[in-house]
């Protein structure tokens, strides 16, 4: 049975958000992100994009382009609460989907025919329930893949949808840009165009092999999703909340200096996993468990990130406010909680690019050697408290970092 894909993406989130709440902001050029100039721009409206605006892009630059902007810095908890409100009427509605992020959704609908009418009539009214229920505009595409659907969306917007037929895939997608493929960033697309390709039909024309030899397996992954091919499935969805890490020490410790350590890695790299799973945290834990077994934990809320220095200042600082019993410590540990998906590339409350750019390298070095390639100097400095094994199993760093005055 060939599969029934639903692809719906909330247009222009976060804009659509702040004009429920402040109707002056309709039909006006909105910009959200960072305020100072060192800022980048993490969503828009379409009257910004009508000047050339775009998600990602500096912030004094976009104010250039467009004076009369008004620029909000945003509030991701209201983003959040208006998330979950969709999420709750999909789950209500849908027999399986999923939340790849916090405004976009698949939702497995293959063989439902059999009891409605139609998957394109039911795709219709739940969207019409979710603009009735939560007031914000929903846009969708209904194919036989992800990526046909996905890629549908995003002709119908703004707030729209479209049905592309079985057998009509390769004809959709052939006029289009070849940036519109799932996959083709600025740096493939650059190096398309420099090929000569620009259309989606070039690839579907291309020999496989000819697309391997340019671009690898991401070759052969483009090329059939060109072609319309893309078996890739709709997991089912279920809210992770929290993600830890704990150390129990096998020798007790008061070590402070060999403690802010082992706290400064296990944050890195609960960052690093946030941002492996495009996720972001709200609620930052620490936990102390002292030789007489008491426990003791303090939290914070913070703007939502999955940046290191933010999650690693916050863990410092709790640990300085609740290790205050100066006796030996049997066990630490950090949790992040109230977590939603997110993409840390474009930051809605860090004001600076230059960060950005710096995780984008460091991710990058992580995932071509391994998540231990790239270190702090602070939490280079753990070797072993007692009987304590290194936390880096004897991986070398390739490179300490320094971000500002904070190590």
């Amino acid at each position: 049975m060939r599969k029934t894909i639903l692809h719906l993406d909330l247009d222009t989130f976060f804009v659509s958000c702040e004009r429920l709440l402040d109707s002056r902001l309709n039909n006006r050029p909105v910009l959200i992100g960072g305020t100072s100039d060192r800022g980048v721009v993490a969503a828009c409206s379409y009257e910004a994009r009508s000047y050339g605006i775009h998600s990602a892009m500096p912030m004094k630059m976009a104010r250039m382009l467009c004076p009369d902007a008004v620029v909000i810095r945003g509030n991701s908890g209201i983003y959040s609460k208006f998330s979950d409100m969709v999420t709750d009427i999909i789950r209500e509605e849908s027999p399986l989907f999923e939340k790849s992020s916090i405004d976009e959704f698949y939702v497995d609908i293959t063989g439902m025919d059999r009891f409605i009418q139609t998957s394109y009539l039911w795709s219709q009214e739940l969207r019409k329930k979710i603009l009735k229920e939560t007031h914000l505009p929903i846009s969708f595409g209904l194919s036989t893949s992800k990526t046909v659907s996905k890629v549908g969306t995003g002709e119908a917007k703004p707030n729209n949808h479209i049905q592309i037929l079985e057998g009509n895939e390769k004809s959709f997608l052939a006029p289009l840009s070849i940036k519109k493929i799932p996959m083709v960033g600025d740096k493939t697309y650059h190096k398309l165009r420099s090929l000569g390709i620009e259309k989606v039909k070039t690839v579907q024309d291309m020999p496989i092999e000819l697309m391997e030899r340019v671009l690898g397996k991401n070759g052969i992954i483009i090329w059939k999703k060109s072609q319309g091919i893309d078996n890739t499935p709709v997991i089912a969805w279920h809210e992770r909340k929290s993600i830890s890490s704990e150390r129990t020490f096998e020798k007790d410790t008061t070590d402070v200096v060999k403690l802010r350590s082992i706290l400064v890695a296990m944050a890195e790299n609960l960052a690093y996993q946030l941002r492996n799973g495009n996720k972001l945290t709200a609620c930052i834990t620490l936990k102390i468990r002292y030789s007489d077994f008491q426990t003791y934990t303090k939290q914070r809320r913070v703007s939502y990130t999955s940046l290191d220095h933010t999650i690693i200042n916050t863990v410092l600082d709790l640990f300085e406010k609740t290790y205050n019993r100066r006796i030996l410590i049997r066990l630490i540990g950090i949790k992040l909680s109230h977590l939603i998906g997110g993409s840390y590339q474009i930051r809605l409350f860090e004001d600076s690019e230059k960060i950005i750019k710096l995780y984008q390298a460091m991710d990058s070095v992580r995932n071509k050697y391994g998540k231990n390639a790239l270190q702090r100097a602070i939490g280079m400095e753990v070797k072993s408290i007692g009987n304590e094994t290194n936390p880096f199993n004897g991986q070398k760093p390739i490179l300490p970092i320094t971000i500002g005055n904070k190590h």
